[in-house]
């Protein structure tokens, strides 16, 4: 049986055009999460999601700290894309993984697991200390792959959806 090859990656600096373009369908994206997960109603989602990331980046692309970067393989193909920045409200010294994704036709062969990789050096030279990150608890697939490279689960949040509620049930 021949031996996988483990794919390696650069971190580059995403151009204006790209991330442009990783704005608006960043935007989208987690609109439609929080739109499935039930945390907001469609309607207002793709305002809402507007209006935290700028909230999250005041200065857009320039907002200090921040960083966004395109996740190019060996060859030069961009597979994806990676921001990262300091951690809103958190521990001082670590580091906050606010988006990390992986092209579809990419998706399976290792480059996550490469961009994670390829993170912890960079964050290390910035001077954090650890690297933290959200992922929604559906995401099996996601959630194994921080597991397999040494990230850990430090809070669960749980909901369970109800029926509507009929008026005038309140405890008395």
């Amino acid at each position: 049986m021949a031996a996988t090859t483990r794919p390696t990656v650069t971190l580059q600096p995403m151009t204006p055009e790209a991330w442009e373009a990783w704005r608006v369908g960043s935007i989208a994206a987690f609109a439609a999460d929080m739109v499935r997960l039930g945390g907001w109603p469609a309607a207002e989602a793709q305002a809402r999601a507007t209006a935290q990331l700028d909230q999250i980046l005041p200065a857009g692309r320039e907002t200090p700290g921040h960083e966004f970067c395109a996740i190019v393989a060996q060859g030069g193909e961009t597979v994806g894309h990676l921001w990262f920045g300091p951690q809103l409200g958190g521990e001082p010294r670590a580091a906050f993984i606010w988006d990390i994704a992986v092209v579809a036709e990419s998706r399976g062969q290792g480059y996550g697991r490469a961009a994670l990789e390829a993170l912890e050096p960079v964050v290390r030279g910035l001077g954090y200390e650890s690297i933290g990150l959200h992922v929604f608890g559906d995401n099996e697939v996601a959630r194994h792959l921080y597991r397999s490279v040494g990230y850990l689960e430090t809070e669960v949040s749980m909901q369970k959806r109800l029926a509507q509620a009929r008026r005038g049930t309140a405890i008395s």
